[in-house]
């Protein structure tokens, strides 16, 4: 069974809950509504005939460390015209909503490396799945290994594309090196932005508890706009990881831009690599 979270995360997911999937919809939907409540295009005040579609936007992301281009389906439907590449995104693209069967080949073959489900269960257990897209919400979903590399899985975060303050930035850190243990990271010289972050979680993540929301699973920072050195170190003893062609050295974050910057394993070697993906 592909399943985002996996191993030493099992534990934790049986007993973690998102809110349940009528009650998540119905928040969003509130949200979406008391934000358009004074515009004439309110979708129920509009023509059934001049609606617009409800989609979920998803981008996707080749983020397996393996040097094979993969195409994303959703159920049956390949939604991906442009094979990704190794840690590659496609585009945002309008996809299903709701309960969501994610897939994808590899190469030009058509039989699932994996499969994953999203929104067949209210909680995060090791037989059901989280809340699955939102309708009109923008969420990225990365092709993964597990833990130890052995079986191919996918995971799915909400991206909450809200501009950035002026002047500022916003980042997302996660995990996706397998064999990694937890890190640490942020701006060299600085308190680290997220700690404790573990293979196949986003830094800063909650899965339970007040601090639940939307967001959550997959949490964006705001900084300063600028070029920054990033470090990533091991949780536990603070030692640096070493990160390939120091793709984490002078990055270049841009005021109004939303980031998210994952480490990655590296095909036929143990050295760990660094992507940076901008969102808009």
């Amino acid at each position: 069974m592909n399943i985002i979270y996996f191993n030493q995360h099992n534990r934790l997911l049986k007993k973690a809950s998102l809110f349940g999937a009528q009650q998540l919809y119905l928040l969003l939907a509130a949200l979406l509504l008391l934000g358009t409540s004074c515009k004439k295009t309110d979708y129920l005040n509009v023509n059934a005939a001049d609606r617009s579609a409800l989609v979920a936007h998803v981008s996707f992301v080749n983020a397996r460390p393996v040097n094979a281009n993969i195409q994303f389906w959703v159920y049956t439907t390949q939604v991906t015209k442009t094979a990704l590449a190794i840690n590659t995104k496609s585009d945002y693209l309008d996809t299903q909503f709701g309960d969501v069967q994610i897939n994808f080949t590899e190469g030009t073959n058509t039989s699932y490396k994996a499969s994953r489900e999203f929104g067949n269960s209210a909680t995060f257990t090791t037989t059901g799945g989280p809340n699955g897209p939102i309708a009109n919400y923008y969420h990225t979903v990365f092709a993964i290994k597990n833990t130890k590399a052995t079986a191919d899985s996918l995971i799915l975060f909400y991206d909450d594309l809200s501009a950035p303050a002026a002047g500022k930035a916003k980042i997302r850190f996660v995990n996706l090196a397998p064999g990694t243990p937890n890190v640490d990271f942020g701006i060299v010289g600085q308190t680290a932005l997220f700690t404790g972050t573990a293979y196949g979680r986003a830094g800063g993540s909650v899965l339970s508890g007040t601090g639940l929301n939307t967001w959550s699973i997959g949490p964006f920072v705001s900084v300063d706009a600028g070029t920054f050195n990033f470090s990533v170190t091991q949780s536990s003893d603070h030692s640096v990881l070493s990160i390939q062609n120091n793709k984490l050295s002078n990055v270049t974050l841009a005021a109004g831009k939303i980031y998210t910057i994952y480490i990655n394993g590296t095909p036929g070697s143990t050295a760990l690599g660094a992507t940076v993906l901008a969102h808009n």
